[in-house]
């Protein structure tokens, strides 16, 4: 893909390959892949996203430096603990965005994946592709999934950086009360960025889904973020208790385990596979709507 094309879609702008007779864009599924990488990160819309979730442990660690500490319990996880090592401060701000600022920024991504370029005008060009429809399906999941790991990534890691140098960084206590080498805990932060970005592949397979089922990515977008929050609000209700297993919100904060000496891994395996089952579930309805559908019209 050239520069030029790259640019054109950037502005969510029909580039001049995706014209009638232009030819299809990249060579085969490594082609289309990382042309559907390149476009999503040369959106300005991305990196804006990504600089909000940047934002949230940036805020976090001022206000904890500012107004200090906080008693044991009160506020979200590991809050009391940022001033003992900032390391904390990545952890906390994950916590916080994992049931708003995250669901909505991949909401974006995935629910934008089909129906954007439907809107677009550019979706029936992109068939040209020999791949065909499944590999194209899958080419979008897959770069919804790349940005769940980078958005779920830049929270952690930008969180690490700024309670390093607002706190300091060093040994983490667990929770298990275990004390562990600096590396050591980077490498559970690291785990629990897997943990949350497994967590988050649900939500991509639910967006790329509603993205197929219309041709205003603003309205898969919406559909997508209502139906996170709509979970989460259903996971809260007791009387509701028999169907909470299965929502794909869950275990979406069940990352504790990898916080504590021994490693549990139980919970990492138990969410895999709850999201395991949804991305089938999601994507199934996806490929069926999408091979039927009529994107000549």
């Amino acid at each position: 893909m050239s520069s030029r094309d790259a640019a054109a879609r950037a502005m969510d702008v029909p580039s001049p390959a995706a014209a009638p007779g232009g030819g299809s864009r990249g060579s085969g599924i490594p082609g289309l892949l990382g042309d559907e990488l390149a476009v999503l990160f040369l959106r300005l819309r991305t990196w804006m996203m990504l600089g909000a979730l940047g934002l949230v442990p940036v805020l976090l660690g001022v206000a904890v430096r500012i107004a200090g500490g906080t008693r044991a319990g009160r506020g979200p996880a590991f809050l009391d603990q940022i001033t003992d090592n900032g390391v904390f401060v990545g952890l906390a701000a994950l916590t916080i965005a994992i049931p708003l600022f995250l669901p909505l920024t991949i909401s974006v991504v995935a629910g934008d994946t089909i129906a954007g370029e439907a809107g677009l005008g550019t979706l029936r060009y992109l068939l040209v592709a020999p791949s065909g429809r499944a590999a194209l399906l899958a080419v979008k999941y897959v770069a919804a999934a790349v940005f769940c790991v980078i958005a779920t990534f830049t929270v952690v890691a930008v969180g690490v950086i700024v309670g390093a140098i607002l706190f300091g960084a060093g040994p983490l206590t667990l929770l298990s009360g275990t004390q562990v080498s600096l590396a050591d805990g980077l490498v559970r932060c690291l785990a629990v960025i897997a943990y949350v970005s497994v967590s988050m592949l649900g939500l991509a397979a639910i967006g790329v889904l509603l993205s197929t089922l219309t041709t205003v990515p603003v309205g898969a977008m919406a559909a997508t973020a209502i139906l996170a929050v709509a979970a989460q609000i259903v996971g809260q209700i007791p009387q509701l208790s028999a169907v909470h297993p299965y929502l794909f919100t869950d275990r979406w904060l069940d990352f504790g385990d990898l916080l504590r000496s021994p490693i549990s891994w139980d919970s990492f395996v138990g969410n895999a596979l709850l999201q395991g089952a949804w991305i089938v579930g999601a994507g199934a309805l996806a490929l069926w709507r999408f091979s039927t559908r009529d994107v000549l019209t």
